[in-house]
């Protein structure tokens, strides 16, 4: 959970003019060709992180890593580490990135931290061969496909209600707004799932999800896509129930 008595953004200003009318430069329009990138979306515990670590196993997937001006901090008592969770940046930094149009995209997030992701990660995806794969919010899922329309967004349904809240419960007690947050974040991805072209893959099983995952990047049909949809119609009725 952020912190919310962080103070804001030392250029918060700057950020949001030049997010305004924020324009890729050539090396990142060209940084976006010829590579595949695949974004994950999914409610609280809906799978991404385990998906992500199945794909990079196989040695086709390179993980892409966000930049963020927030600081490191510790999560389950180990303090996260520049490259690995995320590359840590000054605001400066960042600054200077975007003026320059090399990332892909980025956001200002509780008006505390700017994060998106660089072009340096796309080239790094180019130059390994790999597929890029990396999990994403829905505002940056919808700017990315914006300037990168072949961008796969799949969007990881859990198989029940039920099944979802013993997932949610493994991450220990929560408050009633905490929980609420989530089932109202849950209930924005799951409409965008019917909303958009999206690939919608019920996460039954992981190794499933990941030859799903693979199919789909070579052209074959989604086997999961009428019955995911039928489900996610199912998961918004009982979170309308779970919000009232």
């Amino acid at each position: 959970m952020e912190d919310l008595q962080r103070p804001r953004l030392e250029h918060y200003q700057q950020f949001k003019d030049i997010l305004g009318q924020y324009k890729l430069s050539s090396r990142a329009k060209n940084a976006t060709k010829n590579i595949k990138l695949v974004l994950l979306l999914a409610p609280t515990s809906g799978g991404k992180n385990t998906i992500i670590r199945h794909q990079l196993a196989t040695g086709r997937y390179y993980f892409i890593v966000s930049d963020t001006t927030r600081p490191p901090r510790k999560n389950d008592g180990i303090m996260e580490i520049s490259g690995r969770e995320y590359w840590f940046r000054t605001e400066k930094e960042m600054l200077k990135d975007l003026k320059a149009g090399e990332l892909l995209e980025a956001e200002i997030i509780h008006n505390q931290q700017v994060s998106g992701i660089s072009i340096r990660e796309l080239e790094k995806a180019q130059k390994q061969g790999k597929i890029a794969i990396t999990d994403i919010e829905l505002m940056g899922a919808h700017n990315i496909r914006t300037v990168k329309p072949d961008t796969v967004i799949v969007l990881l349904v859990p198989p029940s209600f039920v099944e979802w809240q013993k997932r949610l419960a493994k991450r220990g007690k929560m408050t009633k707004q905490e929980q609420r947050n989530r089932f109202e974040t849950a209930m924005r991805i799951f409409r965008a799932g019917l909303d958009n072209n999206y690939n919608l893959v019920i996460t039954e099983n992981v190794a499933e999800t990941g030859r799903i995952l693979d199919d789909i990047l070579q052209g074959q049909p989604n086997p999961h896509q009428a019955r995911a949809k039928t489900l996610i119609n199912q998961l918004i009725k009982e979170l309308k129930v779970s919000l009232t």
